[in-house]
């Protein structure tokens, strides 16, 4: 984060020569699916009864503020073995309002950061939102807009989700747009499902591609639980994010998570397999030899033991709040993601002694 890094670190990055010649600056960007995280009240016009203190899952104060700790305790590790500022930017997911937010960014694991909330509230049934967090040392936020997702089921009835949620800013004083995503789930089947997350992609790559025919550098990341792996379709082929850097053109998007998904590295387990439904991904603007700014540099799954259910029948997948009906004190049923971007700084000319010259 705006962190001038250490020597080793960035060895197998470059050479001993250019590293000497330059100075660099690294930013984290994230996001986690904070699983439901809920207050304790019923709120009006939707699907919250289960998580107030006599609903099915007995939600009370101190279950929330357990649950605030401990999405804090991941968030403060984030990125920290690279800068002590962790992550600077963090798209969020499973949110319920903003009050839960500013309740989250108090927590004292994460506070000295600063972190402030960028909230839409969108029209989805069970009442759950995405949103951004942000450190104001670091971004400046410009504006926002809800992008809305209008699908519709079977019967004909639309089907309420959660919007595309598009925030543009300054990033270390350069551009930068973040859509911050939360696509519909898998219920139904995966294909019967698949064009209600085809919609969503849709949406972004009208987004991006509109931000990109304006600057074809732009700095846009797509983020999010879209509920599908890097090779679905919808991240495939319509939003066409590829696989190595070298195959990114103008206006095209990459995907820097599918070759952690070829080795078999997941955010979320199902019936014994790992998907990689938390994606971050990045525009050319990131990518390009001919860009300015900051670029691309490595990609993280945030997947330490601790985080992992130890015992019992999900032993091995990420330990969750509530698991089969009963409540196991967890984090989230998701791992966070993050990536490093650096950005390289012309170095300070040599200083010349009083009364040196020639």
């Amino acid at each position: 984060m705006l962190f001038r890094l250490s020597f080793l670190f960035f060895l197998s990055l470059l050479s001993l020569q250019a590293f000497a010649q330059q100075q660099y600056k690294v930013g984290l960007i994230g996001f986690y699916n904070f699983e439901n995280l809920f207050d304790t009240l019923d709120a009006p016009d939707v699907r919250d009864e289960e998580f107030t203190p006599t609903g099915s899952n007995l939600w009370n104060t101190e279950k929330y503020l357990e649950k605030l700790h401990n999405l804090s305790r991941v968030v403060s590790e984030l990125g920290t073995s690279i800068t002590p500022d962790g992550v600077s930017i963090l798209g969020v997911s499973e949110v319920e309002n903003r009050k839960v937010l500013e309740d989250f960014v108090k927590q004292p694991l994460i506070r000295d950061r600063n972190y402030q909330v960028v909230h839409h509230d969108s029209p989805d049934e069970r009442g759950i939102d995405v949103a951004l967090l942000y450190n104001p040392k670091y971004f400046e936020v410009l504006g926002t807009k809800a992008m809305p997702l209008i699908i519709y089921r079977d019967s004909g009835e639309r089907d309420y989700t959660r919007d595309v949620f598009l925030v543009s800013g300054l990033y270390d004083g350069e551009p930068l747009h973040i859509m911050v995503n939360h696509w519909p789930s898998r219920s139904g089947g995966e294909a019967a499902s698949q064009p209600f997350r085809n919609a969503a992609a849709m949406i972004c790559k009208a987004a991006a591609d509109s931000l990109m025919r304006e600057d074809p550098y732009a700095k846009v990341i797509i983020m999010g639980d879209l509920n599908d792996d890097p090779i679905s379709p919808s991240v495939k082929k319509i939003l066409n994010a590829q696989r190595e850097k070298e195959s990114v053109r103008r206006g095209g998007l990459y995907n820097p998570m599918y070759n952690l998904f070829k080795k078999g590295i997941g955010t979320l387990a199902y019936r014994d397999a790992w998907s990689l439904f938390d994606q971050i991904l990045l525009s050319y603007g990131f990518v390009s030899k001919r860009a300015e700014g900051y670029k691309y540099y490595k990609v993280f799954v945030h997947n330490e033991p601790y985080l992992l259910q130890s015992s019992g029948q999900y032993a091995g997948y990420p330990f969750r709040t509530f698991g089969g009906g009963a409540y196991l004190g967890g984090y989230s049923d998701h791992f966070a993601v993050y990536v490093a971007l650096v950005k390289e700084v012309s170095p300070k000319p040599p200083s010349v002694p009083p009364g040196g010259g020639g």
